[in-house]
């Protein structure tokens, strides 16, 4: 054996053994630290003091931070892996996940997740479970809902779950075409005998961007299918005697050329009818403004959630930075409760 070839050997050895030690070695998240969040479409839930954001990104975005400031980014997501389902259920979907929302229902923790591509409503809406935030052990629970474009007048993505006052559980969705989605959920056994949730019923139309007067010249920007009924990303939350249904109307996505705008309305049941401050409808374009672009930080802001967390009432939203040329960052505010009417401060 030559000398070179002695030497060659040895080189591929130790290339073999430190490909070998890599394989071994765990694959560690990829995390920083940011005082600037950079989220669309956040949602937010509290565990052991510390507080959970998750968001639109790749595998879920997720971050969390002990005083909602400064914040710890996971890269990876919340996904490890795309379940194989999603790619069946939407052409052309991959793994750049939409819209979250998170509740503890039955001792256990359930994230909805949005499966679809943009402007089009053949969607789904997935559901992941796990028992607590910290460990973050997600299962897959399969699909929740499902819309098909042709079959179905509504879009299933931007899921809400919200708990009535007998600690029945609902999820409200939905994305242009007729509107806000809303229907029961029920608690079944899967093929393993674990408790899962599925819907208990076919969804009914609670809210919409315009009823019977939508304007002839009305033209939708950024889809030659959803059409101009520009409401989407339904939040409810109970406070004193009343559901709140806070909406956003008009269109996200468009950095400086966004018109995202977020309006209430209030009703004394879960399911409605729910009627904003003049006393209009919510199916027929009622909506009080809470919160829009103020030209000045934020050009636009929308798709909103509202918390009652242990340091006070909370709403958040993205907005689309003037500073930074239309990148969504997230907006934190205070809710004062004004004869019945959220106010953010």
């Amino acid at each position: 054996m030559t000398k070179l070839t002695t030497t060659f050997l040895f080189l591929a050895l130790i290339a073999t053994n430190c490909l070998a030690q890599q394989r071994q070695r765990p694959v560690r998240p990829v995390i920083f630290k940011t005082d600037t969040a950079f989220v669309h479409d956040p949602v937010m839930a509290y565990e052991d003091n510390v507080y959970y954001a998750f968001y639109t990104g790749l595998n879920i975005g997720t971050m969390k931070s002990s005083d909602r400031k400064t914040w710890t980014v996971y890269r990876d997501g919340v996904l490890k892996t795309i379940p194989a389902w999603t790619q069946d259920s939407v052409s052309g979907f991959k793994s750049h996940i939409w819209a979250p929302d998170v509740i503890k229902w039955n001792g256990r923790w359930w994230m909805a997740y949005s499966c679809s591509t943009f402007g089009k409503n053949t969607s789904a809406i997935g559901l992941l479970s796990a028992s607590s935030l910290a460990k973050g052990d997600w299962k897959d629970e399969g699909c929740l809902v499902s819309s098909r474009g042709g079959r179905d007048q509504w879009n299933a993505i931007d899921a809400n779950f919200v708990e009535d006052d007998c600690g029945n559980l609902w999820l409200t969705w939905g994305s242009f075409w007729d509107g806000i989605q809303f229907a029961p959920l029920k608690e079944v056994k899967n093929g393993n005998g674990d408790a899962t949730l599925r819907l208990a019923a076919q969804p009914r139309t609670i809210g919409r961007r315009y009823g019977n007067n939508a304007p002839v010249d009305a033209v939708n920007p950024t889809s030659k299918y959803a059409g101009v009924n520009a409401i989407e990303a339904p939040f409810i939350i109970k406070n004193g005697g009343y559901y709140y249904l806070f909406v956003s109307w008009d269109y996200c996505c468009r950095g400086m050329q966004s018109s995202y705008r977020v309006v209430v309305g209030r009703s004394e049941t879960v399911g409605g009818p729910y009627f904003d401050k003049e006393g209009i409808a919510m199916t027929e374009g009622g909506g009080t403004p809470v919160i829009e672009g103020d030209k000045k930080e934020f050009e636009a802001a929308g798709h909103s959630a509202a918390y009652h967390f242990p340091d006070g009432d909370l709403f958040i939203c993205h907005g689309y930075s003037m500073a930074l040329n239309g990148q969504s960052v997230l907006i934190q505010k205070s809710i004062k409760w004004v004869d019945g009417w959220p106010v953010l401060q």
